[in-house]
């Protein structure tokens, strides 16, 4: 049996199922329920469908599908091309004529495209998880080339107005089995040129979700020469210690300064698949959303794609991020929820490195309760090995972990404790100073183990071992252990640490239906400590990092704080604050990881923490974070050292972020990336609104060699009609007074400005 992707169509079908079947069997039991007396029950009238708005205009050239926010035109071929609706008219970035919307290749050959009958489309209600106000459309189609029918899906809902949800079913007619190898759906072409006439087809900027290497670029302008896999779900394998990746969230974005268009699949699982980009010859941007059945189709047999999307919009990444989020919300894949606790700054203790010493961190005391800090994280090597997180001998000894969470929390500080679900030690080189042994979890239930094709144990990040998370006494295991950490120990949340997926799993005593299984079932772990730890402590803290790279969807509801996970510079720490604020919610806790990285030098190779960018989090709404090392320890922390200097410039800025809390603001996004210069955010709170611009700066990774300066007019959006005082809220200076809607200011900064608008 060919296992890749095996299975998955009707996993998704049993995932979809469960609502129904639920509500099924809760109706027969309040029906049988009946204590033992006869009773009459009138049935309901049925439940009129609400009328959706949505128009569907077939014609003998193509199905036009209108909404209130869009257009979807969906052409014989397959491709569902995708038009903003504005006051000035229809934008589109599609470059459609000629171009393929499903492609199909069979048996090692790249097929012709299926003709769909647009003339007759089967025109319905919907009938998922989504509702049932919108209009679900069928087009059958045949493929000339072999003896395969095709059946594509569109659906388009009222409450999403602005996007489409695109599926293809392929069924063999003939008489002869069929090897079906890959699908591209949800094709398209893009081009710039179409928004603006004035510039190249592939002028446009992007997002892309994929998990493919630390401190790879996600947002950024498309190349003339470009082509990029964006593998999604699986481990990615890299160069460098790490080795491994992986994960991602599935959306590829793409925009002007007017209008933009994004793909990617909807489905609640991390499904293995691909959103590959590529810059064509002409100029044009090829994107679409790459599956590989690896299916024998046998006469009468089919298969049915996940549901993948294609979203039209205003603006940049944020808005189809927002859109995304919102659909799978919808399917059943819910926000977590925040607490008070969320929005706290933090100390970690990673700048003393991995032999951290309880002296050490509850030496930090007087300075975090001088600076208004009230949580502090035991990170990275304070355990004997991956997998049994027990303490060291070396550094903790005899129960001192506990004695040290008792002493902070007896000076009122809370503890979050680092560690890394479902990696084991099983022997090998290891990582860093650490040298593997074997866990003692392996060696007492070795069967839990992953295994790769050959039988051998399959590898995570940091080349470690790994659990896997679709057997059950796996997730009971990962349920002890949080137990052990917040009850026993009385830790008061996770710092999860590089979070990517985990491989296939091929072990014969697990019983797959896939070896995805594995994959799938990442996030019943973290949903698993998530559960755990809330119910223990409420207020607790569970904080999960992907180091370097996007999220998985397959546990990013599983969290009280995201983590700009390690970023390369103050560029990427605004980047995924928006991305952030996008998935979780404008009012979402995203901790801008530790200050000391919005300034890297020697990234490769001795790397050296030199950032003192806090306006690059608080402006934005994230949540402060740092890793200063005090008293002075030597030369090996210098460059963590809280030295008298910074020690007042820490002060400041943190005092600052407490007094303005701007991370529990909403999120407003006005201003578009890439195109509104200088850099531009907003936060509403309390009635007035908050903005941060940033200078433009060097490229991500690049060495800031000096703060970049700017001068010009700046445009405060958003405001509603009156006149409002503009306060600069760092410096305390007054900087005159705007009218809106149309408010403008003329200001000259250096690196950044964060004002105030208050409403007089």
């Amino acid at each position: 049996m060919n296992w890749a992707l095996a299975g998955t169509p009707a996993l998704l079908q049993s995932v979809r199922g469960v609502a129904t079947m639920s509500l099924a069997v809760a109706a027969l039991l309040l029906f049988t329920n009946g204590c033992g007396k006869e009773a009459t029950v009138s049935a309901p009238p049925p439940a009129k469908a609400p009328e959706s708005q949505i128009q569907v205009t077939p014609s003998a050239n193509t199905v036009v599908v209108d909404t209130s926010a869009a257009e979807f035109a969906i052409a014989p071929n397959g491709y569902v091309g995708a038009s903003l609706v504005t006051t000035g008219g229809k934008r589109t970035l599609d470059d459609a004529e000629g171009a393929s919307g499903v492609s199909v290749t069979a048996a090692a050959k790249e097929l012709p495209d299926a003709v769909f009958d647009v003339a007759h489309p089967q025109i319905s209600t919907p009938h998922g998880r989504l509702g049932t106000k919108g209009k679900h459309i069928e087009l059958t189609g045949k493929n000339s080339a072999a003896d395969l029918e095709e059946t594509l899906v569109v659906e388009v809902y009222d409450e999403y107005p602005s996007v489409a949800l695109v599926s293809v079913s392929i069924r063999n007619s003939g008489k002869s089995e069929v090897k079906l190898d890959a699908i591209d759906l949800d094709r398209h072409r893009l081009n710039a040129s179409l928004a603006d006439p004035a510039v190249a087809p592939n002028d446009m900027w992007s997002f892309h979700g994929a998990s493919i290497e630390w401190g790879r670029e996600n947002v950024f302008q498309i190349p003339r020469k470009f082509s990029q896999q964006n593998q999604m779900g699986s481990v990615v394998e890299v160069k460098g210690d790490l080795g491994r990746v992986g994960g991602g969230i599935p959306v590829a974005a793409f925009w002007t300064k007017t209008v933009g268009e994004a793909i990617g699949h909807v489905e609640t699982l991390p499904l293995v698949l691909s959103v590959p980009v590529k810059t064509e010859a002409d100029g044009d941007v090829d994107a679409s959303v790459h599956l590989t059945p690896g299916r024998t189709l046998q006469p009468g047999e089919s298969y049915s794609s996940p549901e993948t999307f294609i979203a039209v919009y205003s603006g940049d990444y944020y808005q189809p991020l927002r859109i995304y989020s919102d659909v799978i919300d919808g399917e059943g894949l819910k926000r977590p929820t925040t607490n008070s606790e969320d929005y706290a700054v933090s100390w970690c203790g990673w700048g003393y490195l991995a032999n951290v010493t309880p002296a050490q961190m509850l030496g930090t005391i007087p300075k975090l309760k001088e600076f208004g800090i009230h949580w502090a994280t035991l990170d990275d090597r304070w355990f004997n090995n991956y997998g049994d997180w027990q303490p060291r001998n070396d550094t903790f000894p005899d129960g001192t972990i506990q004695k040290m969470v008792q002493q902070f929390h007896e000076q009122g500080i809370k503890v979050q404790l680092w560690w890394l679900p479902l990696a084991v030690e099983d022997g090998g080189p290891g990582y860093e100073s650490h040298s593997y042994g074997v866990s003692d979890v392996v060696k007492e239930h070795p069967d839990w183990l992953i295994l790769d094709k050959n039988g051998k144990p399959a590898r995570m990040t940091r080349n470690l071992a790994t659990l896997c998370p679709a057997v059950p006494e796996v997730r009971a295991h990962y349920k002890q252990l949080t137990e052990k950490f917040i009850k026993e120990w009385d830790f008061d949340g996770h710092k999860l640490d590089n979070i990517y997926s985990v491989p296939a799993c091929y072990n014969p005593k697990h019983h797959h239906q896939t070896p995805y299984d594995s994959v799938y079932a990442m996030g019943d772990i973290y949903k698993t400590i998530f559960d755990t730890t809330r119910a223990l402590k409420p207020d607790s803290v569970t904080q999960s990092c992907p180091c370097g790279t996007p999220p998985s969807i397959a546990w990013l509801r599983y969290l009280d704080q995201a983590v700009t996970a390690d970023p390369v510079g103050s560029v990427q720490v605004r980047q995924r604050v928006k991305m952030y604020k996008a998935l979780l919610g404008p009012n979402s806790a995203v901790y801008g990881d530790h200050v000391e990285l919005t300034r890297i030098a020697n990234p490769n190779g001795n790397e050296k923490d030199l950032g003192s960018d806090f306006a690059s989090t608080i402006g934005t709404g994230g949540v402060v974070g740092t890793k200063f090392a005090w008293p002075n320890y030597g030369p090996k922390l210098a460059d963590v050292y809280l030295t008298p200097q910074k020690e007042e410039y820490w002060k400041k800025w943190i005092g600052l972020y407490n007094e303005n809390m701007l991370s529990r603001g909403t999120f407003r996004d006005l201003y578009v990336y890439g195109y509104d210069v200088p850099e531009g955010y907003a936060i509403e709170k309390d009635g007035a609104m908050y903005y941060a611009f940033f200078a433009p700066q060097p490229a991500v990774g690049a060495a800031h060699s000096a703060a970049a300066s700017w001068s010009g007019e700046i445009e405060l959006r958003g405001l509603a009609a009156g006149k409002y005082r503009v306060t600069d809220y760092v410096n305390d200076k007054d900087l005159g007074e705007v009218i809106a809607p149309d408010a403008k200011l003329k200001v000259s900064f250096t690196d950044h400005l964060l004002i105030k608008a208050t409403k007089e």
